[in-house]
């Protein structure tokens, strides 16, 4: 990772770097496709112009939103995942781009998108980067634009790492910071560790004028 980022509450707190998870054989959260509730979200028509994927991981969503025929942009903070997606995306013709990319600096970015897909990122955050990550989001987006978050849930009964709140989902979210939720669902994140999947977040927030 970049020398001047500093580390992540999750990095801190697993002791690596995210790209180590990337070194050893696949992530535990990379199934070598899309998630499903990705998936199913692309088949309604969620995704629209062009899309930037936040912690994109090895492209796999991208890859299959960029066989949509849609225009996309994947970051990554994980050097090792951005190249995997970089190759991928070469040897299945795709025109999808990868950047190693810190998402609390979107504004390096200097461009907006459309739609913003987050799959398994905003739940490794603290409630302080959350805010600084949902501030970064509205520096990318103009309103109108629309984020798509798949996150692990708090439940009684299985949880999968990092599980959030309702409130603490909704808690980055509203009008002074230029979002709001339109629409929050449950569903299901797969990973090698829960092939049957695990209780997930599916919201739909836009962005709105200040």
């Amino acid at each position: 990772m970049p020398e001047d980022r500093p580390a992540t509450s999750h990095e801190r707190d697993a002791g690596r770097p995210w790209d180590e998870s990337y070194q050893d054989g696949p992530a535990p959260w990379d199934l070598g496709r899309p998630q499903p509730a990705i998936a199913e979200l692309a088949a309604e028509g969620a995704f629209r112009g062009t899309v930037l994927d936040a912690g994109c991981g090895t492209g796999e969503n991208a890859l299959h939103l960029a066989a949509t025929g849609l225009s996309i942009v994947g970051i990554d903070v994980a050097e090792t995942a951005v190249a995997q997606a970089k190759e991928k995306a070469r040897v299945r013709g795709l025109a999808a781009e990868f950047a190693v990319g810190d998402a609390f600096r979107l504004s390096t970015l200097d461009r907006t998108f459309d739609t913003v897909l987050d799959c398994g990122l905003f739940h490794t955050f603290d409630a302080r980067e959350r805010q600084a990550y949902v501030a970064g989001l509205a520096s990318v987006t103009e309103p109108g634009a629309r984020l798509h978050i798949l996150c692990f849930r708090d439940t009684d009964g299985d949880a999968g790492p990092h599980p959030v709140t309702r409130a603490d989902l909704e808690a980055p979210f509203h009008d002074e910071s230029c979002w709001r939720i339109e629409t929050l669902r449950d569903s299901r994140i797969v990973a090698r560790f829960a092939p049957d999947g695990l209780p997930a977040w599916l919201a739909t927030v836009q962005r709105v004028n200040p």
